[in-house]
């Protein structure tokens, strides 16, 4: 798709610091909610990219303290990889604006930033191999360690309350009792399948763990993979790297990789977890998160099951209030996404007693 659609990325583009004549810019990734574009610059014959985004401000209410987090995290974890080969393709790399800030706003409000596009190197909506798998979960424990010491003060909340799965269950009875959309008729099996899960909502903030700097949207996806080694070299979509449980993250992680199936699947029979896949983010989680206490670990197969029911309550909860925060791409989409979560809860808590026995095991 070419550029201007939606926003003039050329005029933007020239308010950061971006060196070579504009070429074009085009939509990119999958993303539900921010505008990401790969726009080209013609730097003396060489064509070079850069990730130019538009941060969704009526999702991340807080622009600026949101960029402040990025700028800190990006700056922390290249301080703590100084000295790696291939730096910049492995800390994603923010580009100030002219005016020297990590981003740019525009006259209508909208808050942009760019970053350098990571080349040799890709992300998969779905993963391919255990290895895939092994890697991802390197990747993100890596993050998560080498961010452990982030000095004072304490990141912002870009989205309070996040993965608070109790205050999320709460938002989906207001949704049930409202039901201004008209749509709960639509999804009563839904419905019950969450209300015989609520008393397990609460399982890990009750757990007592202890606070961290966390990705908390640790989706496949959002792991780059070198085309050349597969090695998971960067985490990238850092809008909610805030203070939370590295459960919430390894808890993801089950969540969109041990299926085969895509988040909007609408055959369920292809919704399972897939027990290797789950070793293999197990394995190479623990791998690098050589941090986590004894009840950390202990409870990373209870994670799996309790984020991917909190993401599907969020979906469904968002069907019934007429899709007000996920971007959808055909009737029902929220509650497509909802149906596969919930069948892949079911199919954990089927391998719920197995999952246990080889955390204990690593």
């Amino acid at each position: 798709m070419d550029l201007n659609i939606k926003h003039d990325v050329r005029a933007v583009a020239r308010q950061f610091d971006l060196r070579g004549d504009f070429v074009t810019a085009e939509l990119y990734g999958s993303g539900h909610i921010n505008d990401t574009y790969c726009a080209v610059f013609d730097q003396g014959g060489t064509r070079v990219r850069y990730v130019v985004q538009r941060i969704n401000h009526h999702i991340f209410k807080n622009p600026a303290a949101l960029m402040e987090n990025i700028r800190r995290v990006t700056a922390h974890l290249g301080h703590k990889s100084d000295g790696q080969a291939d730096l910049s393709r492995r800390v994603l790399t923010l580009i100030p604006a002219r005016d020297g800030q990590p981003f740019y706003c525009d006259a209508q409000g909208n808050h942009w930033r760019a970053y350098i596009f990571i080349e040799k190197a890709r992300t998969f909506d779905a993963v391919e191999s255990a290895q895939q798998a092994f890697q991802a979960a390197k990747a993100f424990g890596q993050f998560q360690k080498l961010l452990s010491d982030l000095p004072a003060p304490r990141l912002h909340d870009t989205i309070p309350d996040f993965h608070h799965t109790p205050k999320r269950f709460a938002a989906l009875e207001k949704a049930i009792e409202a039901d201004v959309a008209n749509r709960a008729q639509w999804a009563k099996e839904e419905i019950a399948f969450a209300v015989r899960r609520k008393a397990a909502t609460s399982l890990l903030l009750e757990a007592n763990l202890p606070e961290r700097v966390t990705h908390n949207d640790t989706k496949f996806n959002n792991v780059m993979l070198d085309d050349m080694t597969g090695e998971g070299i960067c985490v990238i979509d850092l809008d909610t790297v805030m203070p939370g449980l590295a459960l919430y993250d390894f808890g993801d992680m089950v969540r969109t990789t041990t299926s085969p199936a895509k988040e909007d699947e609408r055959d369920l029979s292809k919704v399972t977890m897939q027990f290797p896949m789950f070793e293999a983010l197990a394995r190479g989680y623990l791998a690098a998160a050589d941090f986590l206490t004894p009840s950390e670990k202990k409870l990373l197969p209870v994670s799996g099951k309790l984020i991917t029911l909190e993401i599907g309550l969020r979906f469904l909860t968002d069907f019934l209030a007429g899709d007000t925060y996920f971007k959808v791409h055909r009737d029902g989409h929220n509650l497509d996404r909802c149906r596969t979560q919930f069948k892949l809860v079911e199919s954990i808590e089927a391998q719920e007693a197995a999952m246990n026995k080889l955390v204990e095991s690593v």
